[in-house]
């Protein structure tokens, strides 16, 4: 008999404990359950050898009940046997039940609703567990590469008491690594769903041309504003603050969204730019917490115009809006930036003068209400002379509006695309990511 695969095993494990507890709610008791689960095969490399390597197996459960006007949320980790499992959600349905007790009432408490039944499952081609450390070794040989592989299923599962079912499953992996020369590296980022040996030789390819073009005179610049462009990575990096309550609703309604302006029609970003929350890409679930669905599609920017705010159905309730399956924190889950006119090849043509800045770190808003960010460059970043890469650059620090670097600033963004997956791993592995281009920017503010 064939083994049941992680995916099925936990599929049945989560139905049949929902059905026992939920036939222990009482009158006036409503309940939602949400499952997160993961089974990850962690391998972190150092010098182009493992340097540490362990499975993951572990299934979260949360419980929210809602009786009387007050909702409780508890979750505990549990163990995959079904009688065990059964008891610590019992426990748990338990100190819901006594916290409820005590609780004044929630004027914005969302009701529960049956939002239906869902059930996406995105299977992979993974690599074997014994076949992970020999295709990623064996074509770095003589590479000083040092990163972490992840790579198996996540699960999200979600059911309440008016029958509401959704599942979702996926199989992924990614390799998020760096090579060395000394003090200096290049990053990369390979990920996908089937692992693919010529992906990958191309991949680190283009890594080691970042590396050895590093070997150059390094040049000396002196803060100021640059042409630059962004490659897909670092450009990524940059949208991905559109997740920091730029796109919230209740953000926008209590004034600290740094879009705040473009919410209101009182300016607009480049007709260059456009933005949707694209679930097709299967980087997340559709439906959230509260197991509302998504639309598969969702514009967000369109032509530079904010078509869509992204709302939860507490934010819809407390400020009279219409709910559109945003998750409690309102950031978008699978941003996809349309891409531009500009060929991959002719980059370095079109940026002619100016800084080539393949990735960025520690962003952060330096002054929100005129959606300002700040942040590094980081890796390998270069400046460039008449279309040709000149040399390395020191870390500079940068500080920019997205107003004018998403809007008047935006020259260019390339033909071409990069999915940029979630890579956190605190807890258990992130789901999620963006799809990005290449951007050309002009006069681009370096401070430090």
């Amino acid at each position: 008999m064939m083994p049941v695969d992680f995916i099925t095993r936990v599929h049945a494990h989560f139905d049949r404990l929902c059905a026992d507890l939920l036939a222990k709610l009482g009158a006036g008791e409503e309940a939602t359950l949400n499952l997160a689960a993961e089974e990850t095969l962690f391998v972190r490399f150092n010098g182009n050898r493992v340097r540490q390597n362990t499975d993951v197996e572990q299934i979260g459960f949360s419980l929210r009940l809602q009786s009387n006007g007050r909702t409780v949320e508890k979750s505990c980790t549990l163990s995959g046997a079904l009688d065990a499992d059964r008891m610590a959600s019992m426990q748990l349905l338990h100190a819901c039940r006594y916290e409820a007790s005590v609780l004044p009432a929630d004027p914005n408490q969302v009701s529960t609703q049956n939002n239906g039944s869902s059930n996406e499952e995105f299977r992979g081609a993974l690599l074997a567990a014994q076949e992970v450390v020999p295709a990623v070794v064996a074509p770095a040989e003589g590479c000083d590469l040092a990163g972490l592989y992840a790579g198996g299923a996540i699960i999200r599962g979600n059911k309440n008491s008016l029958g509401q079912s959704h599942w979702f499953a996926t199989e992924t992996f990614f390799l998020d690594y760096s090579i060395y020369n000394g003090a200096k590296a290049a990053k990369g980022s390979y990920a996908g769903s089937r692992w693919n040996a010529a992906d990958w030789a191309v991949n680190l390819a283009r890594a080691r041309t970042l590396l050895a073009l590093l070997d150059k005179p390094p040049q000396d610049v002196k803060p100021g504003q640059y042409r630059t462009y962004l490659a897909p990575r670092a450009f990524s990096e940059l949208i991905g603050m559109l997740g920091w309550n730029a796109l919230s609703a209740s953000a926008w309604k209590q004034g600290r969204s740094p879009f705040k302006k473009l919410a209101e029609k009182e300016t607009r970003l480049s007709p260059l730019l456009s933005i949707d929350e694209n679930f097709a890409l299967g980087l997340a679930p559709r439906f959230n917490g509260l197991g509302e669905v998504a639309a598969q599609t969702m514009p967000l920017i369109r032509d530079g115009e904010l078509q869509s705010l992204l709302v939860s159905s507490r934010s819809a309730k407390e400020y009279g809006l219409l709910a559109n399956g945003a998750s409690e924190g309102e950031s978008p889950r699978a941003m996809d930036v349309a891409t531009g006119s500009l060929p991959e090849q002719n980059v370095l043509k079109a940026l002619a003068t100016g800084l080539y800045l393949s990735n960025l770190h520690y962003l952060n808003w330096s002054d929100p209400v005129s959606a300002r960010v700040t942040g590094m460059t980081r890796y390998a970043c270069f400046w460039v002379e008449g279309g040709e890469i000149a040399g390395p650059i020191k870390d500079l620090r940068w500080d920019e509006s997205l107003y004018d670097a998403l809007g008047a600033k935006l020259t260019a963004l390339t033909a071409h695309a990069e999915i940029d997956p979630a890579t956190g791993t605190y807890f258990q592995r992130a789901l999620g990511g963006s799809r990005t281009p290449g951007a050309l920017i002009e006069n681009f503010t370096f401070t430090l």
